[in-house]
């Protein structure tokens, strides 16, 4: 059994390069992948012809460089984006709000960018409605506000 494998090493790398390409779709970490390609290299060399010990030393080799110099690269760049750029509840933290109806400590509503929040003040004060507030922070589903001393106004005038 040892001999026709060795024999028939190409089935060998062949089985082991698709079920590590298997395993990367479980995980999706890039390292069974680098391995997978690793168990390519040796295929190839069982293809041309090379010894079985050299096709370990070719999948070794080429796997360890994967891992080592190409996934690092892989990552950083599948990683890579703006980090100044927020997202979901970070991205209203700071923006101005219009009361659509009187804001206290308990209750009230604003609209944020076109979405209505209900809304409740930081301090417990009233805001009429109709005024600019700023969102201090996001408890649930109800923004926190402040009342702006200075309004700000957006090139339309709008909010």
């Amino acid at each position: 059994m040892f001999d026709w494998l060795i024999e028939n090493g190409w089935i060998l790398w062949l089985v082991l390069m698709l079920g590590l390409a298997a395993v990367e779709t479980l995980t999706l970490d890039l390292f069974f992948i680098m391995m997978s390609i690793g168990a390519l290299a040796a295929l190839a060399g069982a293809l041309f012809g090379a010894a079985f010990f050299l096709q370990v030393i070719i999948f070794c080799v080429v796997s360890l460089m994967m891992v080592l110099l190409i996934r690092p690269l892989a990552l950083k760049h599948l990683k890579r984006g703006n980090p100044d750029q927020l997202s979901n509840i970070d991205r209203l933290l700071g923006e101005h709000a219009l009361t659509l109806e009187p804001v206290t400590g308990l209750s009230g509503t604003v609209k944020i960018g076109g979405d209505t929040w209900t809304a409740r003040t930081a301090d417990g004060s009233s805001v009429p409605a109709g005024q600019r507030v700023a969102v201090s922070r996001i408890d649930g589903a109800t923004a926190v506000v402040s009342p702006v001393t200075h309004p700000e106004t957006t090139e339309s005038g709008a909010i």
